[in-house]
């Protein structure tokens, strides 16, 4: 467009500079052939500017519409290309949700059998401990009188041992067994008002206190949790981590249960071992999903950029 302007102005100069000459008094042949002449190719190479600068024009149009429809499908193409990006993304994201429920359904199962396993452990060591009670009843003394006779008219207990007004037998066997036995819900109030003071070793042997007496009722499971409370305040995040691990595994359904699996992950988190710690917390969120626990494991994996993605 500019070389076109350029000759265009060059010619418009030529023609203006032959017109001035054509009336300069000094030429008289102002009208003459050769002037006529100039001025006809001159108009020629004006109408071949005009056409060249329509020409020019045209397709000038023509390359601007070319590179319109080219701009329009890049910005197609990139639309396209995003849209598939996020339909993969979107696949991926389903994927690994799937593969995470199917996993917390998995893990859910063998926490099942496990529970199942220690409660039948646990009720062959009842049975156990109940034939050894009736053993060391079969195997007391039988009633006998004490050499000579009882002095005084007192009489003879089971064992030899004399009684009478006055005399008190000792207790033997199952009654001097459940005479030694802590009261469990004084034991347990105690522990935790211990622990709730920061007397954690008092505690601690207070809450192994009901779980050694009293393992198959439900305050065991939190006692079980305390225990790895205590030690998760000292600190002792492999300690903790075992105690977790038994209120999961022996009480699953205990109360306790979300609370032992979010700071079972805090431990590990806190012991560097990201992955495991992570998730813990997934799994926390599959099986307790409206749980105070599940929302702090929200809070903390999202505290570490990790996404969550709504399993459908």
């Amino acid at each position: 467009m500019k070389i076109a302007g350029t000759v265009r102005n060059r010619l418009l100069s030529a023609a203006l500079f032959a017109a001035v000459a054509a009336i300069v008094p000094g030429h008289a042949h102002a009208a003459s052939k050769e002037i006529i002449e100039l001025q006809t190719q001159v108009q020629q190479l004006l109408d071949m500017v005009q056409r060249l600068q329509s020409t020019f024009d045209s397709r000038l149009g023509v390359l601007q519409n070319l590179a319109q429809q080219t701009s329009d499908q890049a910005k197609v193409t990139s639309a396209a290309v995003a849209d598939l990006q996020q339909k993969l993304n979107s696949q991926n994201e389903g994927v690994g949700a799937k593969v995470d429920t199917v996993s917390g359904q998995v893990q859910s199962l063998n926490d099942s059998v496990d529970e199942l396993k220690s409660r039948v452990a646990k009720l062959n060591k009842a049975v156990e401990d109940m034939q050894t009670q009736m053993q060391n009843v079969q195997a007391q003394p039988q009633p006998g009188a004490m050499p000579g006779g009882a002095p005084n008219g007192q009489q003879v207990a089971p064992g030899g041992i004399p009684t009478g007004p006055g005399i008190t037998a000792p207790l033997s066997g199952p009654q001097a067994m459940t005479s030694q036995i802590p009261p469990l819900q004084d034991t347990y109030q105690s522990a935790l008002r211990d622990f709730n003071a920061g007397r954690y070793e008092l505690a601690a042997g207070e809450f192994q206190d009901v779980l050694h007496y009293y393992p198959l009722d439900d305050l065991a499971g939190s006692a079980q949790f305390y225990i790895g409370e205590i030690a998760y305040q000292q600190k002792k995040y492999d300690d903790a981590i075992g105690a977790y691990n038994a209120v999961l595994e022996g009480f699953s359904g205990n109360p306790k249960a979300p609370a032992a699996q979010l700071h079972k992950g805090l431990a590990l988190l806190a012991l560097g071992k990201k992955d495991a710690g992570v998730r813990e917390l997934r799994l926390l969120i599959q099986r307790h999903p409206r749980t105070p626990e599940a929302a702090s494991a929200r809070t903390k994996l999202n505290g570490l950029g990790i996404r969550l993605v709504a399993s459908k």
